[in-house]
């Protein structure tokens, strides 16, 4: 299964950043998400039952988000969803997993401070077979 959505929640582990052996960059943490609604009958809010979803970022969003996000935030996540069964032999169960497409932290419980990030690429190699013509474009004939 694999489809979009976008989910609440609470940061409920602390943020776990790597990079692999090629290079690419992967931040994960757990989210717990409760519905909360309101009982008629007690005349309070209550907390429905939580979602718990493993979020994983990949790239850009996953340097950004190492260094913006920590346990107890709480956040608004966009992304895949993907739910999968698994079998270890002793124990079976199923895991749902959120690829995040972006992340924020939701600011109805509370204010952030955005800052851009700005992007360096490494420089082109230079080409050395132009050398010689650069060097003759002041020299004069004979």
């Amino acid at each position: 299964m694999s489809e979009t959505l976008s989910v609440t929640g609470l940061v409920a582990t602390t943020p776990r950043h790597l990079v692999t052996q090629d290079g690419l960059p992967i931040t994960s943490f757990r989210l717990a998400s409760s519905q909360r609604r309101f009982d008629r009958n007690q005349n309070k809010w209550i907390d429905g039952e939580t979602n718990w979803f493993t979020v994983t970022a990949f790239r850009q969003l996953a340097i950004n988000s190492a260094g913006s996000i920590n346990k107890g935030d709480r956040l608004l996540v966009a992304g895949k969803l993907r739910v999968r069964d698994w079998d270890n032999g002793e124990r079976a169960g199923t895991s749902v997993e959120v690829e995040a497409d972006s992340l924020g932290h939701d600011l109805t419980w509370g204010s952030s401070v955005f800052t851009r990030t700005v992007l360096v690429r490494e420089p082109e190699p230079e080409d050395d077979s132009l050398e010689p013509e650069l060097e003759l474009v002041g020299a004069k004939k004979k």
